[in-house]
């Protein structure tokens, strides 16, 4: 969904920045639900108060929920078929592809300076290879960032004085 929300959102309707989408998907992903859902709905607020809030949620949740309906109604039929099985294989490398691609993009424009990439390679190999929690993971980030920022006023302040 990510990608798909990025190309609609920023490129195609212009409704975002690419820097407002990147929040918007790290408060999605900060708070209960699903990050797709979260982002919709932050983004219809932004656009039209509560009501584009509730219209962009159900908007976003009501063809998944169609699809998987129907979905689940037919594949106990169909699940031991060969080519049902290659078909979600194949839709978990395309997964995988977009997923990826979103990633790299979110990375070129987040990723910008020592200070960030030490917190990427922290967080990666805390999330990746540790049972450190993600929450706190997103807590400290948020932290260092806030610290970085604050000590650059103060430097920059400095100088003025």
């Amino acid at each position: 969904m990510l990608p798909i929300i990025q190309k609609e959102i920023v490129e195609k309707k212009k409704w975002s920045t690419n820097e407002e989408i990147i929040d918007c998907f790290a408060i999605g992903q900060c708070t209960p639900g699903v990050i797709a859902v979260n982002t919709a709905t932050f983004i219809g607020y932004k656009k039209k108060g509560v009501t584009g809030g509730i219209v962009s949620t159900i908007g976003v949740v009501l063809p998944s929920l169609i699809t998987i309906t129907i979905i689940t109604m037919f594949f106990k039929q169909f699940q031991h078929y060969k080519v049902v099985q290659y078909a979600f294989g194949g839709i978990r490398v395309g997964v995988i592809a977009l997923i990826s691609n979103t990633v790299f993009k979110m990375f070129k424009q987040v990723v910008v300076n020592w200070v960030c990439i030490a917190i990427f390679v922290a967080a990666f190999i805390f999330t990746a290879f540790t049972d450190f929690s993600p929450i706190i993971m997103i807590v400290a980030s948020a932290l260092v960032g806030i610290l970085r920022r604050w000590d650059s006023i103060k430097v920059e302040g400095e100088g003025v004085e």
